[in-house]
């Protein structure tokens, strides 16, 4: 008989760009553990893509089934599926981690694991019913900069953290695409409250051990959208940049059809769906936010300053926290700043490096009445510093024990959104928001 232990299946669910990471993955370093049963999207010819590329990285392996979205649950009943990984648009992932786990499957999902409160608790109600597993990919946790973040503090090397200064910026290229794609409208993604910053708001409340419970925030639309286009004369007479000579020469246009990888993912795809990936920052329709300031109070009395910022001549962040025994301060040069392109080389996928105009990485530890120390860490290879890879290992490889505590679950997930659920709410009342509020964690 058979020694060889049974691969678990798993079915992906959104295959957009982001898919490619974990679809890649079951299928090459984890095809030893897991078998990708499933494909289901919107848009079949997406499917079609990323069959396509894993039978050229894989020669001779047979096509996963693909499934459209109205037939997901048909999907994990008829493939037995083990495991979905959930990289849909943001608003629609409660829906499919709930049926997942309704029907028995454990979850994986892209951040931010939902958009709403109400989502939050569904998704948090199903998974305490059903006794399964959610992990939610919070792949900053795995960059070894941020670990060795978390091992300072947690080591006391600062004493009791007071307060945390945390900004950070998108620069022109990366910041702009939120404002081109559907990410654009709040009922899609949340805002960049939720769908960006639920990122660092994680890694705040995983850095100090903490839940937050007062935010209060201002946020507005600055730099992009139609008015705004308008009074800095700007604006172009396009709606999207594909066919539009407009959108020729204006360094913010995306052009997909100089991109292999996003005009087979979104330009080919159009007929199916009609969704535009290319569509002008300037234009009418953008209902987010892209200058947001937050304050937070938490659980340990900590507060936090943080502002986000969307059009940033150069990108990377900033963190600082100030402990009764010193400060500990966090710089991250991603780009020092924004080449301007010729058509067509802007029309790289969100995450690519520009090694040109990357910039460093320091940790600097000033404790009280010593001369300040910078401490060395080295950074991972692939996207996000390593954590990408690292992230992969965790959910598909061995489970090895984690001082770190780097796993994050449902209610993880829920924590790091209500801040921003939060600071949305406060920038339409005004007021200060308790976040027990907007959900009890």
């Amino acid at each position: 008989m058979s020694s060889r232990k049974a691969l678990r299946r798993a079915a992906v669910v959104g295959l957009g760009s982001r898919a490619r990471l974990f679809t890649q993955a079951l299928a090459g370093p984890y095809a030893d553990r897991f078998e990708l049963a499933g494909f289901c999207d919107v848009n079949s010819h997406r499917v079609a893509v990323h069959n396509t590329w894993l039978a050229e990285a894989h020669p001779g392996r047979a096509p996963v089934p693909a499934y459209a979205a109205e037939d997901f649950d048909e999907m994990l009943r008829r493939e037995s599926v083990d495991v979905v990984v959930v990289c849909s648009v943001d608003h629609t992932h409660d829906d499919y981690i709930v049926r997942a786990l309704e029907a028995g499957c454990d979850v994986v999902t892209e951040k931010p694991m939902t958009t709403d409160a109400d989502k939050a608790r569904r998704v948090l109600d199903a998974q305490r019913r059903t006794g399964r597993e959610v992990r939610v990919a919070f792949n900053y946790r795995y960059n070894p900069v941020h670990s060795a973040v978390r091992e300072l503090l947690a080591e006391g090397a600062i004493g009791e953290v007071g307060s945390v200064h945390f900004e950070w910026l998108l620069d022109l290229r990366h910041g702009a695409d939120y404002f081109r794609r559907w990410h654009r409208e709040k009922a899609n993604s949340g805002g960049l409250m939720v769908h960006k910053a639920t990122h660092h708001f994680d890694l705040v409340n995983w850095w100090l051990g903490t839940r937050p419970e007062t935010v209060y925030a201002q946020g507005g639309l600055f730099f992009y959208g139609a008015e705004a286009g308008r009074r800095r004369g700007l604006a172009r007479a396009y709606e999207r940049a594909h066919g539009s000579p407009a959108a020729r020469q204006d360094p913010f246009a995306v052009h997909l059809a100089d991109s292999p990888l996003l005009s087979a993912l979104y330009l080919d795809a159009e007929a199916q769906d009609g969704y535009h990936r290319d569509q002008n920052v300037f234009a009418p329709g953008v209902t987010i936010e892209d200058d947001m300031a937050v304050l937070v109070r938490y659980a340990t009395g900590a507060s936090l300053t943080y502002h986000l910022t969307a059009y940033s001549p150069w990108e990377g962040y900033r963190v600082a926290f100030n402990g009764s025994a010193g400060r500990l301060e966090l710089l991250v040069e991603e780009s020092t700043w924004t080449r301007p392109r010729a058509r067509g080389a802007d029309a790289v996928p969100h995450g690519t490096e520009v090694e040109d105009t990357a910039g460093r990485t320091e940790i600097l530890l000033r404790p009280f009445w010593e001369e300040p120390r910078e401490i060395t860490v080295r950074t991972g290879e692939g996207g996000h510093g390593g954590g990408d890879v690292r992230m992969l290992e965790d959910l598909f490889g061995d489970r090895l024990p984690d001082p770190l505590h780097r796993a994050a679950d449902a209610a993880d997930g829920a924590r790091s959104l209500v801040t921003g659920l939060a600071a949305n709410r406060s920038f339409e009342t005004g007021l200060p928001v308790r976040t027990r509020d907007l959900l009890e964690l």
